[in-house]
């Protein structure tokens, strides 16, 4: 094959793997050849292990379809940098156990063929960031493909599950879907046993998973996304309290994190938070320092810890004990 040729092939994989269809037409422009050569060089390509489709007729084309195997890929120079950064993450320890090794592997590989120019850039981006906080519990790779899977064929899923008090027990669910948030894997599902949707964080799961039989899907009583991180900020906590924010919803919300609480909007100028937390006390403090006006909608405990820590505030500052005004304010 001349090197004319392979350049060809090459600048035809490039296209393929930009944009999904593609008419014969369009392909002999592009590569500045006769379609018959275009053919020619589709049969080439698939002799190399790459499954590309054809349809016959007037509104017929091309298209790279899917094989039995994985062929080699063309990155561009974003793609390029984007992937060893993930790799590089990857093999120091994620929230994702089981990899580094493989991820070792591949990096040393695609380092060995960067270019200066983009192996200056991958250095930089690990040399100069960095992570702030505690390590996030890692999850077994396997488990994550076992759930997607039973997911995917909506089959039943066993498991050991711990909760955050160090509790053991069984679990069968009807998988719905997973959500990663803040560092951590999560799963909703039906549970069986409880007969109700649960939240299920992976590294409390322990194995092995066993999977069947098969389930009609259910639909839960909303988006994943949104039931999971209403779970993890406040269905966990001792204690609960919701707030009328006087702000919009989307100015609010660019502030905060799934652990943090969650947001429904009211008007275009206020929403309601929900939060959850271990004390009354902490819910108070929390919301001192929240950024926004707001007003307690309950409980009305709340309030009261408000205004006593307003009152704790005063006297260290000099100020005598207030009474009679209403608290409803943060920030």
């Amino acid at each position: 094959m001349s090197s004319l040729t392979s350049a060809r092939l090459l600048r035809l994989l490039s296209l393929f793997q930009a944009r999904r269809d593609w008419t014969g037409t369009e392909l002999a422009e592009r590569l500045e050849v006769t379609p018959r050569t275009v053919r020619r060089d589709v049969q080439r390509l698939r002799d190399l292990g790459y499954p590309v489709d054809a349809t016959p007729g007037v509104a017929g084309g091309y298209r790279l379809g899917v094989g039995s195997t994985l062929p080699p890929l063309l990155l561009d120079d974003e793609e390029t940098v984007a992937v060893a950064v993930g790799l590089r993450a990857a093999a120091s320890g994620g929230s994702l156990s089981g990899i580094e090794e493989t991820s070792v592997r591949a990096l040393a590989k695609l380092e060995q063929l960067l270019p200066s120019r983009l192996r200056r850039r991958v250095s930089a981006l690990n040399t100069f960031t960095d992570t702030v906080g505690r390590k996030s519990p890692t999850v077994d790779g396997e488990f994550l493909t076992v759930i997607a899977g039973c997911c995917r064929d909506g089959e039943r899923l066993r498991f050991r599950y711990r909760n955050h008090h160090g509790e053991e027990s069984r679990r069968v669910v009807e998988p719905h879907k997973m959500v990663h948030a803040a560092g951590r894997w999560y799963l909703l599902a039906w549970d069986t046993g409880r007969e109700d949707w649960r939240v299920f964080r992976l590294d409390r799961m322990e194995g092995p998973l066993s999977t069947g039989p098969r389930f009609e899907p259910r639909t839960p009583p909303e988006d994943a996304a949104a039931y999971v991180a209403r779970g993890i900020s406040s269905s966990a906590y001792q204690q609960t309290a919701r707030v009328l924010v006087h702000a919009p919803e989307e100015e609010v919300a660019q502030g905060m994190s799934p652990f943090d609480g969650t947001l429904t909007r009211v008007d275009d100028r206020t929403c309601e938070l929900r939060i959850g937390g271990n004390g009354l006390d902490m819910l108070a403090v929390y919301l001192l320092f929240f950024g926004f006006d707001f007003s307690v909608l309950e409980p009305a405990e709340l309030e009261a810890e408000l205004k006593a820590l307003r009152d704790r505030i005063d006297r260290s500052l000099g100020g005598g004990p207030r009474s009679g005004q209403e608290v409803g304010s943060g920030g």
